[in-house]
């Protein structure tokens, strides 16, 4: 996980966290939030619905390239899976209750971790 500075809220400065999150966390993040009975609650943050959305569009990705057997250039498929996390998101958000920020805090986790997990899977091989 790396910190990033940003400027909003100026003069105060805010930290976001970007996460990295592989596999095997994902995945569990994955198994809580769509199979278990959780609600909008404080333990429920933006990483959490991302790590799960995330694992979610990895495997929405696998099983896309299974039925098709084609491969596709690293490039689509960072695109691709940034559209599937992305709505992945949404239904969490939706039904989870999350607020607007949150959720885009959530999107941008999201997405950035995706991309993680695909590099990690695919383009160095740790499976």
């Amino acid at each position: 996980m790396t910190i990033q500075p940003t400027s909003h809220f100026s003069p105060f400065y805010l930290y976001t966290f970007t996460m990295a999150w592989g596999w095997n966390e994902s995945e569990k993040a994955h198994q809580e939030v769509y199979n278990g009975e959780q609600h909008h609650e404080g333990k429920f943050s933006h990483e959490f619905a991302a790590g799960a959305a995330s694992f979610a569009g990895m495997k929405a990705y696998e099983d896309h390239q299974r039925k098709e057997g084609k491969p596709v250039s690293h490039a689509f498929a960072k695109e691709l899976l940034a559209g599937i996390v992305g709505g992945e998101v949404d239904k969490l958000a939706e039904s989870k209750g999350m607020d607007w920020f949150d959720r885009e805090k959530a999107q941008h986790h999201a997405k950035k971790n995706a991309e993680h997990m695909y590099e990690e899977r695919y383009e160095r091989g740790n499976y």
